[in-house]
């Protein structure tokens, strides 16, 4: 399982850095002002129906039941539910988007309402958004191809898609603005594009698998009504944290311009652990807890959880301790060129430190709601994610005055905790998740570690190495920061270098992946 995750992590965090280049230029470009407050309220949302289907409630709707099907019953019918299940989409996306593009004034006044101050920001935000949308019944029908993907072990191609997006993004940004086209629209374009290439090759991946689908008369069978039953509670209990960002969005909106922009690129920094860690160990956590649910293996299954738990945990700690640490010198070396400024860089830096201590519960988030998704239960993760909605909201309107873009990003950050709070209480209830004394002695020792490295950071940025030039600072303190947690943590016991090595190790030629995943 391990192994699986790190193929996904691997793909992801190419398209991480590449997401980076990407913002780096629209950054030196747009700045942080109305334009960009615009485009980047535009991509919010196909980017947060990319994001619900793609890592999380198609998801977990779709391969339980895909696997179910694929091992008691055989491909044929696993393969018809597949494409029941494309019918059924392409038709109601088809119609959504066509709604969405005609109603899109009143879907960005309850988006971004703050814009409406603004005719021109309005009026621009609106055209964007037109241009983006076809981009959700793509990237949907994408998210559909990858799970068919992900169910069958073939987890490469479905993470390697999301590069294609950015590599579009930056190709329309030089051949279209190049030839004239606005920024904006280039960038909006490139969204559309990238939809377009990411439908192909998850197709062709399909196809060389051996499980083309073709496209059938939509009907709603008894297996495809279960799936829809199960998605829509899921688009919330898999999406809290996209849902969270979103609430962000809308109260942004109404603060001074820019601050749609400054949280934008402080999400963006935050995403690459979250992205790599979270979404890579939740696409190959939900196929083997499904599999050991379906078999009675409750041990095996609490296993799988309790090793995903660890792993994610000695990634992603020390990764929030050094974005709360040295957040302001990772936002002036990235962004601080062009239009965007140092002030920007410091906004971003101070909302920076507040999502990164929420990362930990946003990646655990991935982990936690596959326990239930599993099982076939969907309602429990809705519950629990509707009241972390509203205590976001609640938290957002108490503290975004005093506190501005800060406010905004620890609301979503406390939020976050509360909802895997809540998600590991019941889950531990139900049985699906057993903490064992290696797990709680682990933790212990990693966040312990994880203070000690954070504290170095900090005392490193007094020293004579912040006065190296361009990026060469940033390096250092990253690289003595990565040096210091190792050091730390192997002296503690934080983690032990062999059982590393175990999880990298691929299995012998001819043998199988944990929990019978191809690799």
């Amino acid at each position: 399982m391990i192994r699986n995750a790190l193929t996904v992590g691997a793909w992801t965090l190419g398209s991480r850095v590449l997401g980076f280049a990407r913002d780096i230029l629209i950054a030196a470009l747009l700045g942080a002002g109305p334009a960009a407050d615009a485009f980047f309220v535009a991509l919010r949302l196909p980017n947060l129906f990319r994001r619900l289907f793609g890592e999380g409630a198609f998801s977990a709707a779709f391969i339980p039941a895909y696997t179910g099907l694929l091992s008691h019953e055989g491909e044929g019918p696993a393969r018809r539910l597949a494409e029941e299940i494309t019918a059924i989409m392409v038709v109601f996306l088809f119609v959504l988007m066509a709604l969405g593009m005609i109603f899109m004034p009143a879907v960005l006044d309850a988006l971004a309402p703050g814009f409406r101050a603004e005719p021109s920001k309005f009026a621009l935000a609106v055209h964007l958004s037109r241009i983006t949308f076809p981009y959700l019944w793509l990237i949907c029908l994408c998210a559909l191809f990858a799970g068919v993907l992900n169910a069958r072990g073939h987890f490469a191609a479905a993470s390697a898609a999301p590069i294609l997006f950015n590599v579009s993004i930056i190709a329309s940004l030089f051949i279209l603005h190049g030839n004239g086209t606005r920024v904006p629209e280039a960038l909006a374009y490139g969204v559309v594009i990238s939809g377009i290439v990411q439908f192909a090759m998850l197709g062709r991946a399909l196809a060389k698998a051996g499980t083309p689908l073709r496209l059938r008369m939509p009907r709603l069978t008894p297996a495809a009504v279960i799936v829809l039953r199960r998605l829509g509670p899921g688009l919330i209990g898999a999406g809290v944290t996209q849902l969270n960002l979103t609430v962000d969005t809308i109260i942004a909106s109404l603060l001074p311009n820019g601050t749609v922009s400054v949280l934008y690129y402080a999400d963006r920094v935050n995403q690459l652990p979250l992205g790599v860690i979270g979404a890579a160990l939740g696409t190959v956590l939900l196929p083997s807890l499904s599999r050991h649910f379906r078999r009675n293996e409750t041990l095996q299954a609490q296993g799988a959880l309790n090793r995903a738990f660890e792993f994610a945990l000695l990634l992603t700690l020390p990764g929030a301790a050094a974005l709360g640490a040295i957040g302001l010198p990772i936002m002036r070396t990235l962004f601080a060129h062009g239009a965007f400024s140092d002030a920007d860089a410091a906004r971003s830096a101070a909302a920076l430190a507040a999502y990164a201590f929420g990362l930990p519960a946003f990646v655990l988030v991935k982990l936690f709601a596959p326990g239930f998704f599993a099982r076939g239960d969907t309602k429990t993760p809705v519950k629990i994610g509707l009241a972390a909605v509203a205590l976001n909201l609640a938290l957002n309107l108490i503290l975004m005055h005093p506190l501005q873009q800060v406010g905004i990003a620890l609301s979503t950050s406390i939020a976050a905790w509360f909802n895997v709070a809540m998600l590991a209480i019941l889950l531990r209830r139900h049985g699906g998740f057993a903490p064992d004394r290696r797990l709680v002695g682990r933790v212990i020792r990693i966040v312990i570690a994880s203070a000690a490295m954070a504290i170095m950071l900090v005392a490193l940025r007094a020293t004579p190495l912040m006065h190296l030039p361009g990026s060469l600072a940033l390096i250092g303190l990253i690289g003595l920061g990565i040096c210091g947690f190792g050091a730390i943590g192997l002296g503690i016991g934080a983690f032990r270098v062999a059982e590393v090595r175990s999880m990298l190790r691929r299995p012998a030629k001819g043998g199988a992946a944990l929990d019978g995943v191809k690799g």
